[in-house]
C-alpha cells in the first residue's frame, strides 16, 4: 500500500502564500502521476494541479498563474506552491497519486487525508 501525508495547510491572509507538501510512503515500485485536489464546504471534489512523472505541469484556469507544482522523485515527494490566495481558495486540499508497488501489478491510485487551507479576507 501507500501512504500519502500532507503538511503546510492553515489559515492565511488573502494575498498570502502558503506551501503544501505530501510524501509518499510504502512498498513503492514507481510512482507515475502526482496531484493535488481541492473540496471547500458543498462542493465537489477538483483538480487544482497535475504533474506528469516527467515533470510535465498542467493547472485549472482559476489557480493558472497562482499556483505552482513541483515534485522529488528522490524524495517521493510533490509540492504544491499557492501565491495570491484568495478566500475561494478555502478547501481541504487533497494528494492524489499514481502508483505501483510490490503488491500490485499495475498502477492503483492512493488520496492523502486532506489538509485544510483557509484564507480570510
Amino acid at each position: 500500500q501507500v501512504q500519502l501525508v500532507e503538511s503546510g495547510g492553515g489559515l492565511v491572509q488573502a494575498g498570502g502564500s502558503l506551501r503544501l507538501s505530501c510524501a509518499a510512503s510504502g512498498s513503492i515500485l514507481k510512482i507515475n502521476a502526482m496531484g493535488w485536489y481541492r473540496q471547500a464546504p458543498g462542493k465537489q471534489r477538483e483538480l487544482v494541479a497535475h504533474i506528469t512523472s516527467g515533470g510535465i505541469s498542467n493547472y485549472p484556469y482559476s489557480v493558472k498563474g497562482r499556483f505552482t507544482i513541483s515534485r522529488d522523485n528522490a524524495k517521493n515527494t510533490v509540492y504544491l506552491q499557492m501565491d495570491s490566495l484568495k478566500p475561494e481558495d478555502t478547501a481541504v486540499y487533497y494528494c492524489n497519486t499514481e502508483a505501483r508497488t510490490t503488491a500490485t501489478i499495475g498502477f492503483g491510485n492512493y488520496w492523502g487525508q486532506g489538509t485544510q487551507v483557509t484564507v480570510s479576507s
